[in-house]
Order: C-alpha cells, then sequence, then structure tokens
C-alpha cells in the first residue's frame, strides 16, 4: 500500500483500505493502476480489466449454438463506454453511464450469414460473483484545464469501471464550521466542477463516499 499521509491516512484511508481488502476488493498498487489504464492520466476505465472481462462474460447464443463476439465488437463496446462525455454537465453524463451500464450495448454481428444485434453487457448484475472487483488510493486524474492532476483518497472499480470514489478526512481537522466529513463531501463537489476538477471520473461514478473515521 503507498505510504502513509500522517493522521489522515492512519485514521481514515488506511481502515477503510483494509476494509474493502477484507471484504474481497483486490488492491492495486499505483503503478499497477497507472499501466492499467495505458499510462495516461485522462483514462479513467482500466481498459485491459475490462477487455479481458467483456471477452469472458459475455456470448451470443444463436440456433442452438454458442459464438464469441467479435474483437471489433468487444472494442465498439468500449468505445461507446469512453465515448460518454460532459458537454451537457456531469449529471447528464452520469445518467447516460447509468444507462450504458445497465442495460448494455447490442453490437451486430453476422453468423452463418445473417446479421443480427445481440445483447453485450458491461456488469453480471445478475450474478454478482461473475465481476472483479479492484480498488487503488492516490488515483491522479488530470484536471480539466490544467495541467496538473488531483487524487482521490480511493477508487473502486467494478470489472475496470470506476464506480465509488471515497474521500477521507482525519477526525481531529480543525475546521471552521461543521465537521471534517463535510470537508469530504465539499471536495467530491468541487472535483466534479467541468473546468478546473475532474468530471470525468464522475461520469461512471455511482456511489460518493466521505469518510473522516468516524462521522462517515
Amino acid at each position: 500500500m503507498p505510504a502513509p499521509r500522517y493522521q489522515e491516512d492512519h485514521s481514515s484511508q488506511i481502515p477503510a483500505m483494509l476494509l474493502l481488502a477484507n471484504l474481497g476488493w483486490q488492491y492495486l498498487t499505483p503503478p499497477q493502476a497507472e499501466r492499467l489504464r495505458l499510462g495516461s492520466e485522462k483514462k479513467v476505465i482500466l481498459t485491459p480489466i475490462l477487455k479481458d472481462w467483456l471477452q469472458k462474460h459475455n456470448q451470443i447464443d444463436f440456433h442452438g449454438s454458442t459464438y464469441a463476439f467479435s474483437e471489433s465488437n468487444i472494442e465498439q463496446a468500449i468505445e461507446e463506454l469512453q465515448r460518454i462525455d460532459f458537454v451537457d454537465g456531469v449529471f447528464t453524463a452520469n445518467q447516460q453511464a447509468y444507462e450504458r451500464l445497465t442495460l448494455g450495448t447490442s453490437p451486430e454481428q453476422r453468423i452463418d450469414g445473417d446479421r443480427k444485434s445481440f445483447n453485450l453487457h458491461y456488469i453480471d448484475w445478475q450474478e454478482p460473483r461473475n465481476n472483479v472487483y479492484h480498488f487503488t488510493a492516490e488515483f491522479p486524474v488530470l484536471r480539466e484545464g490544467r495541467s496538473d492532476t488531483y487524487r482521490p483518497d480511493i477508487v473502486l472499480f467494478v470489472n475496470g469501471i470506476p464506480l465509488v470514489v471515497i474521500e477521507n478526512k482525519r477526525p481531529d481537522l480543525k475546521v471552521k464550521k461543521g465537521i471534517p466529513v463535510e470537508q469530504a463531501i465539499s471536495q467530491h463537489a468541487r472535483n466534479q466542477d467541468v473546468d478546473e476538477g475532474i468530471p470525468r471520473l464522475f461520469l461512471y461514478a455511482q456511489f460518493l463516499l466521505a469518510l473522516d473515521g468516524k462521522t462517515g
């Protein structure tokens, strides 16, 4: 695991990571996560994991026989997910991503001379054990309109897709008003800013958690 940042990590982040590991989520070191996003801090989907899962857990049943989806259709399915943008705002983009993740897509493929559309899904909602679960810490995402990054404390991936973002704060953090966990909530809001935040991560996120090791 990455080197702790004194009290914040010890009191909030590390306990959360240990809990995830005990629940069966597989930890990715920052270098591993970087390789799986193909070295780009603009990309938030772990493409190799998603591609491998799509190939293993999607098939075409046609006239009593089973066929694999073509390589081009697998690539197309990934591209459809990555093509979602936030030009109309993060909320609208997140809704589009939610529909894609829950409904899947229907690429066309020619089989035995017939060309038809077949359902392909990104997540197995019926049998959760068929999915693969990873998490990483300090996940750098390039900020919009800037050359620097912001690093959410913990990001959880299902089949390589970032579905959960966690912000951690130390419980004894000095704040002018409210409680530390509210600072984590404010951080989530700032990170969704389409001009200077990291909105591309929030296109897919379905759960945003704020923890302070005590209140979250």
